[in-house]
């Protein structure tokens, strides 16, 4: 065996996709925390063909989040674009909170997996970590925000956001900036 692997079958691939696509309406629906047995019977499988392609839920929610957080990875470079570091920041916060309300208990997970090296979205959680910390030391040098303020304690504050807006569906945009800008505001040099 050479070590690459193989293409899945056409019905695998399929099964995968309607996994994906169930996944995501019952997460909608129901949070994080939504039956898998459920997700299984919507995409008319088994749940042992679940378990196979998503040997654990974190397993699950890494696939149907993966582009999501790599972009989000990506955008803490984007949004240093002519802006002040605490803009950026708070941009990129944005974002963060945006990505991880889409399913209700996706924070709580989140966090959870940032000390759980085990989990499937342990190293999405890691280079989320690295792009928050890129920013926030950036924002530490040019003095615009507290200089005891480590990574980690970034985004678990801006996880507590993120989980303030997950308790309310559908927070409008200007909740979320508001939250945010108080956030900040108390971040500021004393």
């Amino acid at each position: 065996m050479d070590g690459t692997a193989r293409p899945r079958r056409a019905d695998a691939r399929r099964n995968y996709d309607r996994l994906l696509a169930e996944a995501d309406a019952a997460f909608l629906d129901h949070g994080t925390h939504a039956s898998l047995e459920e997700v299984a019977a919507r995409a008319g499988v088994g749940i042992g063909t679940l378990y196979r392609h998503f040997p654990t839920r974190d397993a699950l929610l890494e696939a149907l989040l993966r582009s999501r957080f790599d972009g989000l990875t990506a955008r803490a470079a984007e949004v240093l674009d002519g802006r002040s570091a605490r803009a950026a920041l708070t941009a990129w916060a944005r974002a963060f909170v945006e990505t991880t309300t889409v399913y209700r208990g996706l924070t709580a997970a989140l966090m959870a997996t940032l000390q759980d090296e085990g989990s499937a979205l342990h190293a999405s959680c890691t280079a989320m970590r690295g792009a928050a910390k890129d920013l926030l030391v950036r924002a530490q040098r040019s003095g615009e925000l507290r200089s005891d303020l480590d990574p980690t304690e970034l985004l678990t504050l801006v996880s507590g956001v993120a989980w303030a807006c997950e308790q309310t569906a559908g927070t409008p945009s200007r909740h979320i900036e508001h939250y945010l800008d108080l956030l900040f505001d108390g971040l500021a040099p004393r």
